[in-house]
């Protein structure tokens, strides 16, 4: 109860200084004050020497004292004035932020829309890396596909040579070894006529014809011989129909051997011609 009446006296010279239009009021009111807490002091001095006493409360009446309306309009002016400097600077900030956030934004996008081009840049130059790279390798497949197929070629081509060459040699060979087969054909035929001839001549000229011979007789021997021309034996293959011709022809035969010139032969040409030679015996002077 006594912080309140000092708060009313403050506010009592409060409104004698403040207040100066109306000193009469201010001084009933100061007195007023002054007997309420004279009296306050007074009820709390009672009630410490008597605690059983039940003290009532007390019920204070406060008097409105109206302000001076000049005071108030302009007090009133003056807080309108400053709600509206109040409103009006929050107003700015809230543009201020508002506007800070909008060109915020604008950055976000910015670098968005910057972030977006850079990673379509990227995106794009990877493709075109990558296309470049598959035309390359495209190319390179192509140039090694026609390296294979010019090698393939060659090869080919080296292979049909080869064959055409191998071809050419065997064709030659073959001729060669048919040439000289032939050659070799004709020198032994050569040679097995040569000894053949030499071999009738020498037998013609150690014949001692018989008194029964005559014109057209032959006789077919059958001579087999050693490769150093000596006479193994002599058979009659084909009879001329008189003993005594068949028996000199015999008998000529081995009067004319051996036959030396048979040594100079080769030994394949002996074998296949004279190791057993059939030798038509057939005088040619003869009577009739």
């Amino acid at each position: 109860m006594s912080g309140d009446s000092v708060l009313i006296m403050n506010n009592a010279l409060n409104n004698l200084i403040i207040y100066n239009g109306y000193p009469l009021s201010v001084v009933v009111a100061l007195s007023i004050h002054t007997l309420l807490f004279v009296f306050i002091l007074y009820m709390q001095s009672n009630s410490e020497a008597d605690t059983l006493e039940i003290v009532q409360p007390t019920i204070i009446k406060a008097l409105l004292i109206d302000e001076n309306p000049q005071v108030v309009n302009q007090r009133n002016l003056e807080r309108q004035r400053i709600e509206q400097q109040r409103q009006r600077d929050l107003e700015r900030e809230r543009q201020r932020q508002a506007e800070a956030e909008r060109l915020e934004r604008e950055r976000q996008q910015q670098e968005a829309e910057q972030q977006r081009i850079a990673e379509e840049r990227r995106v794009s130059e990877i493709r075109e890396r990558e296309e470049l790279e598959r035309q390359r390798e495209e190319q390179r497949r192509r140039d090694q596909a026609r390296r294979e197929e010019e090698l393939r070629q060659q090869a080919e081509r080296a292979e049909q040579e080869r064959q055409r060459q191998r071809a050419l040699e065997r064709q030659q060979a073959e001729e060669a070894a048919q040439a000289a087969a032939a050659e070799a054909a004709r020198n032994e035929f050569e040679l097995v006529q040569s000894a053949t001839g030499l071999i009738q001549q020498v037998v013609q000229e150690n014949w001692s014809r018989p008194p029964s011979a005559r014109n057209g007789m032959r006789t077919i021997l059958q001579i087999r011989m050693l490769p150093t021309g000596e006479l193994l034996d002599v058979t009659v293959t084909q009879s001329s129909g008189d003993a005594a011709f068949d028996r000199s022809a015999e008998t000529a035969v081995y009067r004319a051997a051996p036959f030396s010139e048979l040594q100079s032969l080769p030994i394949n040409v002996f074998n296949a011609n004279f190791r057993s030679l059939s030798l038509i015996f057939e005088p040619e002077d003869l009577l009739n």
